[in-house]
């Protein structure tokens, strides 16, 4: 005997209570079950996903540091995510609802410098590059041959080490150019590194007519000092007391002083 049609569809209220049995998980299931089984923390990483100006991303960390970082504005998906840090860390990360302490701040103000991350993975040149990057404070660009400079090693081994960054937006390659000032994002979309450099402030329209004009540096009349022109200190000079120089010779030769604090040549 054939069932009836009330009787071969589930009732409604069944049917809700099945939806709820399949409802994504608390965020921190993953960890609390691990805890419970006896799995030291040591043994894995856990992530967050938390907002940027160029959209969500996803931060790994383990019990002393953040073991990486991608941003998901290009269809990366937490399971996806988790596969590229296995597959690069060999170590697993779980979903939690626990940032790394000090992420959020960091994210926030810009300030990674003083975030622990691991990088424990990459050869001492990669690393010296990626440590010079996150010595560029937050609204303001550096040309590769500057990071080149602080990091001790060869102009053309920069590009390749940012493309390696594990921990985009915390060592903030949308902060380096390339020597004629074009933007240098890495592994980035452009227009995710837009985002991320209007967020800090940096002027785009000022920046590429500085560009067209081939201004690298800008110089006060009064201090008779030059800078970076996103230097903190170069954006005090108004703009009648502002010099534009080509290259750090020609501002030498006309008598000013590399600033201290940008160090647009070794001082």
């Amino acid at each position: 005997m054939k069932p009836t049609d009330s009787e071969a569809t589930p009732p409604r209220d069944l049917i809700s209570d099945l939806t709820r049995l399949v409802a994504e998980p608390p965020q921190d299931f993953a960890t609390r079950v691990l805890q419970r089984a006896g799995i030291p923390r040591e043994r894995y990483d856990t992530y967050v996903r938390l907002e940027t100006p160029a959209g969500g991303l996803f931060v790994a960390s383990g019990p002393q540091a953040v073991t990486g970082s991608a941003l998901d504005s290009a269809g990366l998906t937490a399971t996806a995510f988790e596969t590229l840090h296995r597959e690069r860390t060999h170590r697993s990360a779980v979903r939690s609802g626990k940032p790394f302490p000090g992420v959020v701040t960091a994210l926030r103000t810009g300030r990674a410098r003083r975030l622990p991350i691991d990088l424990s993975g990459f050869t001492p040149v990669e690393q010296a590059v990626l440590e010079a990057v996150r010595a560029v404070p937050a609204g303001q660009l550096r040309p590769i041959s500057w990071i080149a400079r602080e990091a001790a090693v060869p102009t053309e081994v920069v590009a390749g080490a940012l493309a390696m960054n594990p921990a985009a937006v915390l060592i903030p390659c949308h902060r380096v150019t390339y020597d004629n000032g074009a933007p240098c994002d890495g592994t980035f979309l452009p227009e995710l590194g837009d985002a991320l450099r209007a967020a800090e402030g940096i002027d785009r329209g000022k920046t590429e007519e500085r560009l067209r004009q081939g201004v690298m540096f800008l110089g006060s009349d009064t201090t008779r000092i030059y800078c970076h022109p996103t230097c903190a200190h170069a954006r005090r000079i108004t703009p009648p007391h502002q010099v534009p120089f080509r290259t750090a010779r020609e501002a030498g030769r006309a008598g000013y002083r590399a600033c201290k604090s940008c160090r647009p040549v070794t001082v």
